[in-house]
């Protein structure tokens, strides 16, 4: 790419972007959102005067192709005359993870909805909406999806995840290695179905105005497999941004696609779902940006680490136990982490006018929350989880990282098995959530609404 314009973007791609849309770009902002990639506003005025507004996804990594935004492209093209909305796509480029398409009016947050009246609404045409979805016939994507085998895709989509987890460069994670070997083990014994699947679909992946849905967006991890995977998908997004009734809206589903919902799918696709969530975020470990959402991320990896155990002990029927809560050691630095948060809170964000910088400086501070906990609490943390290690390998490792890296390769192997891994790692990830606490807010304490 060439050089970069005053506002991060190279002046390569927005010639392209010209190109594009046969006109002049005449402004563009970075939007705070977007999750791994980054989001754009940009606008654009044609030769007859007409002005432009769209919407610039881009990656500046390098995704692997199955999961960029290339693969991203052909599930929106492919969607463009269908009963789902999905924004009119202007290009894709040719050697570059972007896309540019239409911006669609519209609010993602499904939280500042207040009308209660309107969320059901919404909502009640967001599951069918995902009905629809489940109609299209998949051989868009694949000419020979309507011959394969439900079983067969689910494997081969473990095995497309788990080959992204075995290329990371962040050491092995016990919870990805015990979701792993689970999943594996427990595909539902069904052949079809075979649909067009979202995956991470839900509320915040959809854009609603005026009391419609407007548009479904974010296709990333788009597939196709089993309809259940994404009601479990629904159900997860459903933690952050709760979406009225649950059981209601699975009964809204089995209305308008006219099959009935099988609850221990979804239960064992919430265990799918979570175990992505994990591995994407082991792969950005392997290479941190110090660019990206990184105090949100902190966040969000400590939620869904959580929930993965909690969606795991449900679909088994495990009974998980709660550690005693860490005892904090006051340290001697907890000023200036104090001083840095409030001069956050009471000076940056609120003399920042660009909704970027006011999004970032609060993942600034949630990182510094952070970190003032862990220097309270890493001592005894690391006491607790020697402990627990001892009790699961037989013997007390020399520290918390050789006995992560052997207890990995205990579940790996298969000689030790989740049922058995699963309560101390649960433990595990209660402790990392308290580590998180001042950092996550309600967050901390959000869980899987009931499916009955």
């Amino acid at each position: 790419m060439s050089e970069k314009t005053s506002t991060g973007l190279s002046q390569a791609l927005v010639d392209w972007m010209a190109e594009a849309v046969r006109g002049k770009i005449v402004s563009f902002e970075r939007r705070p959102g977007g999750g791994r990639r980054e989001a754009w506003f940009v606008d654009a005025e044609t030769a007859d005067g007409t002005r432009l507004e769209l919407f610039l996804r881009y990656d500046r990594g390098r995704a692997p192709e199955s999961f960029g935004l290339h693969d991203e492209a052909r599930f929106f093209l492919a969607l463009q005359d269908t009963p789902v909305p999905v924004p009119r796509i202007h290009a894709v480029h040719p050697t570059e993870q972007a896309i540019l398409a239409e911006r669609v009016p519209g609010q993602t947050w499904f939280s500042l909805l207040r009308d209660e009246e309107q969320r059901v609404r919404i909502a009640r045409e967001f599951m069918g909406i995902l009905a629809e979805l489940h109609r299209v016939d998949p051989r868009r994507i694949s000419p020979a999806a309507r011959d394969a085998d439900l079983r067969d895709l689910v494997r081969a989509e473990i095995g497309r995840w788990e080959a992204l987890y075995r290329a990371s460069a962040a050491p092995a994670d016990p919870l990805i290695e015990m979701g792993l070997a689970w999943v594996r083990g427990n595909v539902p014994d069904v052949s079809g179905p075979v649909v067009i699947v979202q995956g991470d679909t839900g509320p915040g992946n959809f854009l609603y105005e005026d009391g419609r849905v407007t548009a479904v967006l974010d296709w990333e991890l788009a597939h196709l497999g089993d309809p259940h995977d994404d009601l479990a998908w629904v159900t997860l997004r459903a933690v952050q941004e709760a979406f009225t009734h649950m059981p209601d809206r699975l009964a809204d589903y089995a209305a308008a696609s006219g099959r009935p919902v099988d609850l221990d799918r979804v239960r064992y696709y919430r265990v799918l779902a979570g175990l992505r969530i994990l591995i994407l975020a082991h792969q950005g470990a392997g290479k941190p940006d110090p660019m990206g959402e990184v105090g949100n991320g902190l966040v969000y990896t400590t939620l869904h680490r959580r929930l993965f155990t909690e969606a795991l002990a449900d679909v088994t029927g495990t009974s998980l136990g709660r550690p005693e809560p860490l005892v904090p050691v006051h340290g001697e630095n907890e000023r200036l982490y104090d001083s840095a948060l409030t001069q956050i809170k009471e000076i940056i964000v609120p003399r920042s006018e660009d909704p970027f910088v006011v999004l970032r400086s609060k993942g600034l501070a949630r990182i510094l929350k952070y970190l003032r906990e862990h220097e309270r609490l890493a001592d005894a943390k690391h006491r607790e989880e020697l402990d627990d290690l001892e009790s699961v390998l037989g013997s007390r490792p020399a520290d918390a990282a050789t006995g992560r890296a052997l207890l990995a390769e205990a579940l790996r192997s298969g000689a030790l098995s989740a049922d058995a891994a699963l309560p101390v790692l649960h433990r595990w990830v209660l402790r990392e959530t308290q580590v998180c606490l001042p950092a996550m807010g309600r967050l901390a304490d959000q869980h899987y609404a009931p499916l009955t």
